[in-house]
């Protein structure tokens, strides 16, 4: 018995299916009630595409013992692969009831789900997932995809209700800006305006798509409306406080950014601008400070060790100059190799099998 079901999985790893078979069909011969056998049988029908032929071997199985391990599962794979998805959530969940479910259960479960139409409990099951495991790139694939459709469905509504509405030119100046095409995602928020002209955050979003493309002109005029909309936004503050220092408007951006530190008080960006603004004024040890502060806020970004090296050399401090430098070139370097692993990261596509 041993020897047959040994040579069984041989042929399985050779991907000799059919002498796979024949080998567990003359082990049940010998033994027509074994369990493991059986459910290995169905395992390798379903690896055949044999899915009628797998369910009939799994429901043997748990017509003899409801709970055994993981035949739920296969099972329910196996329906999930037929269509039949009330067959496949009824049976991912007799799997998950029982003491150590498959890992993938809960997973295949949100994918029939999905395929029956039933996308709230889909969604809800995914967020299960990823609670248990963050790194589940199938999980947050599924999830991304569910989101994506139905943001898809729900622009083509309101397309269909009214392709001239406030609301689509809006949320399409969004997908616009998400997508960096930003001359038409200005287009958009525009038209919005054009139908309600006190609409809140439109002014800011086109701020952002001008200053994106690094027109700081209209980026600024932008902002100064949206600041008459949020006085003491920390953001908007932020982003005229950048173009001030990029224009060495230092004074100026000095009142934007001291109002976004009080906001953001833990933003990095605010520190470093802070550091660049007191540096541009030849106020050194203000800038030290504050590129220290940026630094602390952001251990893994180079630019104000960068900066801070520049600093300190204005300070006559030649040794921290040298550490700064050397910090800054550090971290460029892991920088640059993180990028790359995520490029290439990108060129995968995520995984979508029962294991």
């Amino acid at each position: 018995m041993e020897a047959l079901l040994h040579q069984a999985r041989v042929y399985e790893k050779q991907e000799n299916f059919a002498a796979a078979e024949d080998q567990y069909r003359l082990a049940l011969n010998l033994d027509p009630n074994n369990l493991e056998t059986l459910k290995r049988l169905g395992v390798l029908y379903q690896t055949e595409l044999k899915f009628p032929a797998s369910v009939d071997a799994f429901q043997k199985v748990l017509a003899s013992q409801p709970q055994y391990p993981e035949v739920n599962f296969y099972l329910g794979v196996s329906y999930y692969a037929l269509n039949q998805f009330s067959n496949a959530i009824d049976s991912f969940h007799r799997e998950l009831a029982t003491a150590h479910p498959h890992p993938k259960c809960r997973y295949y479960l949100a994918l029939a789900l999905q395929s029956g139409g039933k996308i709230a409990e889909a969604i809800t099951t995914l967020d299960q997932v990823v609670a248990e495991n963050p790194r589940d790139a199938d999980a947050l694939y599924q999830l991304a995809r569910i989101y994506k459709n139905a943001s898809v469905r729900a622009i083509q509504m309101l397309h269909d209700l009214d392709p001239d509405s406030f609301q689509l030119h809006a949320l399409m100046g969004e997908v616009y800006s998400d997508e960096e095409r930003y001359p038409e995602a200005i287009e958009e928020y525009r038209a919005a305006l054009t139908k309600h002209p006190d609409a809140s955050g439109l002014h800011y979003s086109i701020g952002i798509a001008y200053w994106a493309q690094n027109l700081l002109a209209p980026a600024k005029a932008e902002f100064l409306h949206a600041l008459k909309e949020a006085p003491d936004d920390p953001m908007t503050n932020l982003y005229l406080g950048d173009i001030g220092t990029r224009e060495k408007q230092f004074g100026e951006a000095l009142l934007y950014l001291r109002i976004a530190e009080r906001g953001q008080p833990r933003m990095a960006q605010v520190h470093l601008l802070l550091g660049k603004c007191y540096r541009g004024m030849n106020e050194s040890e203000k800038a030290r400070d504050e590129l220290n502060k940026a630094g602390e806020l952001a251990p893994t970004d180079p630019q104000p060790h960068y900066l801070l090296s520049q600093v300190y050399r204005e300070l006559n401090d030649p040794a921290a100059s040298a550490r700064e430098l050397a910090l800054f070139e550090k971290l460029s370097k892991e920088e640059k190799e993180k990028n790359l692993r995520s490029a290439q990261r990108s060129f995968k596509s995520p995984p979508d099998a029962a294991q």
